[in-house]
């Protein structure tokens, strides 16, 4: 059988998530360079040589939410966002603080207002949520937060809108991460039920996942700084040395949600794609 046509994506994001920066000198947990863990995803998207339109940083910028870190983070970003040449879009998560945050990233006056705002792409709108709730570890959205959203989904996007915030309104296989999910989702769905949002982009689990609200796909992505164990473990919670992101695709009617391993190891093989079709009639 010949090829089926490849569609093309109208928009090409790349979410990363819980980066967990530190201080420069300073090591995660003692032991995870998180630093040098955002550097690596960066190269391997550099690499690629994609065009994307936008890079969403989905919660937990930080470790400590403190100044600093975000100082460190946004001269990352200065120098190596322009090489993509792609905006980077910053999300609250329960790590983050909302003060040193906007002064740190956006040389704003420290606030304790939820962060919530609207980026368009060529068409596509990429809406932010806020959804952490300070000093707590679990996820709340409140009544004026839905209010704005619900106003905002009233006029549909020319290429459709994706949504992202850090707390999943999923449960996890792991407890710990279902007792820290969004709480009350159902909230959301009421909102976002029937809109043109066609996928929402979550974080803080460590771990990839993926499941629906109100129809609508959700896509939970692996962490940059390290992964979380989901077999054999499930009522405590451990992580290991390995991270992850992901490539989200957005076509006129869905959106495709693709992870990528931190660092891809070696090739275990290499097909040509003049040649692919010829020897494997298209079959990987």
């Amino acid at each position: 059988m010949a090829l089926l046509p490849a569609p093309e994506p109208t928009h090409t994001l790349i979410q990363l998530s819980d980066l967990h920066i530190v201080p420069e000198g300073q090591l995660f947990h003692g032991n995870i360079d998180t630093y040098a863990n955002l550097s690596a995803a960066f190269d391997q998207i550099e690499a690629a040589g994609i065009a994307v339109s936008a890079v969403v940083l989905s919660g937990d910028l930080t470790e400590d939410g403190d100044l600093e870190s975000y100082q460190r983070l946004r001269a990352f970003v200065a120098e190596r966002a322009p090489r993509l040449g792609a905006p980077v879009l910053f999300v609250m998560g329960n790590h983050d603080s909302r003060g040193p945050l906007r002064e740190g990233l956006f040389d704003a006056e420290p606030s304790t207002e939820p962060l919530d705002y609207v980026y368009w792409c060529s068409g596509l709108r990429i809406v932010v949520l806020d959804s952490s709730e300070p000093g707590h570890g679990t996820g709340l959205l409140t009544e004026e937060q839905l209010a704005w959203l619900a106003a905002e989904l009233a006029t549909p996007a020319p290429a459709g809108t994706v949504l992202t915030m850090h707390h999943p309104p999923l449960p996890s296989p792991i407890q710990l991460m279902s007792g820290l999910r969004l709480a009350e989702p159902e909230r959301l769905a009421k909102v976002i039920a029937g809109s043109d949002v066609r996928m929402i982009l979550c974080g803080h689990a460590h771990h990839p996942s993926g499941g629906a609200l109100a129809g609508i796909p959700v896509w939970v992505t692996g962490a940059v700084s390290y992964l979380s164990r989901t077999l054999g473990y499930d009522h405590g919670f451990a992580g290991y040395p390995a991270g992850a992101f992901t490539r989200v695709d957005v076509y006129p009617d869905q959106a495709v949600a693709t992870p990528v391993p931190l660092r891809p190891g070696d090739t275990l093989f290499e097909v040509p794609p003049e040649l692919l079709a010829a020897q494997h009639g298209g079959r990987p």
